[in-house]
């Protein structure tokens, strides 16, 4: 391979990087959503706003695990 050709394939892979998701972002978002599910339900349902803040703390968990790599 020549070294044009080695600098277009570099560029073609970063091309297509920005395509990717990063999956922090992603737990991220979904643990905000939680958070305001808990808050919205805790005016209504308290066990229920319990268990959602429950889910909220594992997924904060992931990210943690994710971010620590």
């Amino acid at each position: 391979m020549t070294t044009q050709t080695l600098i277009s394939i570099k560029k073609i892979k970063k091309m297509f990087g920005l395509f990717k998701k990063d999956p922090v972002k992603k737990l991220q978002k979904q643990y905000k959503d939680l958070m305001e599910e808990s808050y919205n339900l805790s005016t209504v349902d308290r066990k229920a706003s319990d268990l959602k803040r429950a889910e909220a703390e594992e997924v904060l968990k992931e990210i943690d695990k994710l971010q620590e790599k």
